[in-house]
């Protein structure tokens, strides 16, 4: 009767019904197209689920599964029919995982020092392209036709988008998957970088610096990777690898930049750090594990923002680590921005080669930071550790501030102190303020980082007035100043106090035992920062850590 009654009815209806469900079934495949946030950076495993699921309006229910983990692969890539354009493609590629990189919450990656290097390799490159651009500035001006002075806007303009990054893109690292998500920021670096190698016009320039800056924040989605990845009793040195290729990539654009426009035409420079975003890509692509999400249950982008501002409320260690970290940082610029004007007049009066190759004792001092960091700051307490560096800071800059001017030994153990002394200071921050709380990483970074930046702003506008009033012995006397605040802010708070203010909870300075060395996740991370008891803040609820693996 029923059979009757659908021809009663009309012939149409099976096949409206078959229609319906193709359309279903045909817009499964675009939709994970074009919501690649959704399907790719926040799936637990690779980007794409293993069944998907549609319901039909009529009730029905069509599925579609790819028969094998290879079909997912080449489901997820595409074949480039239809309307796909470069981002789309690229986002299809990005977001896909080898099988040996995929996660898998049953047996999680093993972080390595091969892997510890390869993220600290990722931020000297990738961080080095913010500081290509200054000594060759005035070769810029040359080619552009334009004054010095508008040429340097280049600079700022490139460090007001690091701003941005630091503000907007950072917190999306306690959102999403890590893997796609740096992997995304790199190529699209790469892509702009292009296009500051090809362009003669300087409004495209300046447009394309600005836009750089705001991407290229990948050394500052690293390190609370590290933090989530390293084991509790190597935590330290990990992130004292990454934290000195950070710094590295500082000294180094500097010292390569200089000498590839001393004997040739600035772009080649450019060129180069083109190739290097690439030969990054490739090397993470195939080398770099894929990590679930943080928060895999989802987090509100604008809440996530808010968060930061009421961090600084409410976390003790984060304020006194942002305080001490824009003071040395204010020290690390005004130091390097005025020495060039200190040895290019007399008695030095050194050439701007000579005087580039200086940044060298920076980068021997800093290559001894991870041994520093497994000797000392893997074993005690971050209060030894920063108030250590910043003794060895204040050292070099009395040193500095006083013989500079009479011997070149001056500012060379000036140098060596304050690189030294920062990355000490700096990886005793990061480890203090990673035990606030692991699911918020990288918003804690974030606060950190603009407090950083700040400080870096500060140091330079300071060090520059000062130096052009009274000399080096007026700048000099300014990194006196500020280590001097930076010490009076870190030794207000003891080793062990969990307040503002205060040396409650004992003097104790080595370590609690951390947990035995075992492969870690995030989740796992987590737990044994909760064991160890780092920060009060930092314990992650078992229920959190069974739902994250589900």
């Amino acid at each position: 009767m029923l059979k009757k009654r659908n021809s009663a009815d009309g012939g149409g209806g099976d096949t409206d019904r078959d229609m319906v469900v193709a359309s279903a079934t045909a817009a499964a495949p675009a939709k994970e197209a074009f919501s690649p946030q959704d399907s790719a950076l926040n799936s637990p495993r690779d980007g794409f689920a293993d069944e998907k699921t549609e319901r039909i309006p009529d009730g029905d229910i069509g599925t579609t599964s790819p028969s094998s983990s290879s079909d997912c692969g080449s489901q997820r890539i595409g074949d480039g029919k239809g309307g796909d354009g470069v981002w789309d493609l690229a986002v299809r590629v990005l977001t896909w995982t080898p099988n040996k990189l995929r996660y898998d919450p049953n047996n999680p990656p093993q972080f390595s020092l091969a892997h510890n290097f390869l993220y600290a390799v990722a931020a000297t490159f990738t961080v080095a392209i913010l500081y290509y651009n200054q000594p060759v500035l005035n070769k810029i001006a040359e080619t552009f036709d334009i004054s010095f002075e508008r040429a340097s806007s280049v600079a700022t303009l490139m460090q007001a988008g690091y701003a941005a990054g630091l503000l907007f893109i950072c917190p999306l690292g306690d959102m999403v998957r890590r893997r796609p998500f740096i992997l995304i920021l790199i190529w699209a670096t790469a892509m702009l970088w292009l296009g500051l190698c090809v362009t003669n016009s300087f409004a495209v320039f300046s447009a394309l610096s600005f836009l750089v800056g705001v991407t290229t924040v990948t050394p500052q989605l690293m390190l609370p990777l590290v933090a989530d990845m390293a084991p509790a009793n190597r935590k330290a040195s990990s992130l004292s690898i990454v934290t000195s290729g950070l710094m590295l990539g500082m000294l180094i654009a500097r010292l390569l930049s200089g000498i590839v426009a001393n004997f040739t035409s600035w772009r080649n420079i450019y060129w180069f750090a083109f190739g290097t975003q690439y030969l990054l890509l490739v090397l993470l692509f195939f080398f770099m594990p894929d990590y679930p999400s943080t928060n895999p249950d989802g987090l509100n982008y604008f809440k996530a923002l808010w968060t930061i501002v009421t961090m600084f409320f409410s976390s003790p260690i984060l304020v006194h680590a942002c305080l001490i970290g824009f003071c040395i940082s204010s020290i690390f610029t005004s130091f390097w921005t005025t020495l060039t004007f200190l040895l290019a007049s007399p008695p030095y009066e050194y050439p701007s080669l000579t005087i580039g190759l200086f940044s060298l004792i920076g980068i021997a001092a800093i290559c001894g930071g991870p041994v520093y960091g497994r000797l000392i700051m893997d074993r005690y307490v971050p209060f030894m550790s920063s108030v250590l560096g910043q003794t060895v800071i204040l050292i070099g800059c009395l040193v500095g501030a006083f013989t500079s001017t009479i011997t070149v030994a001056g500012p060379v153990i000036q140098a060596i102190c304050i690189d030294i002394g920062i990355q000490t200071a700096q990886t005793a921050n990061r480890t203090a303020i990673y035990t606030i709380n692991p699911k918020a990483r990288n918003r804690v970074n974030t606060a950190y980082m603009v407090s950083v930046f700040c400080g870096q702003l500060t140091g330079t506008a300071v060090g520059n007035r000062l130096y052009a009033q009274g000399g080096w012995k007026y700048s000099g006397g300014a990194t006196i100043g500020f280590i001097g605040l930076s010490l009076l802010v870190t030794l207000s708070k003891g080793p062990r106090e969990k307040g503002w203010i205060g040396w409650s909870g004992g003097l104790k300075l080595r370590k609690d035992e951390a947990p035995a060395p075992k492969p870690v996740s995030p989740e796992d991370g987590q737990g044994a920062e909760k064991a160890v008891g780092e920060e009060k803040g930092a314990a992650v609820t078992g229920a959190g850590g069974e739902e994250s693996r589900r």
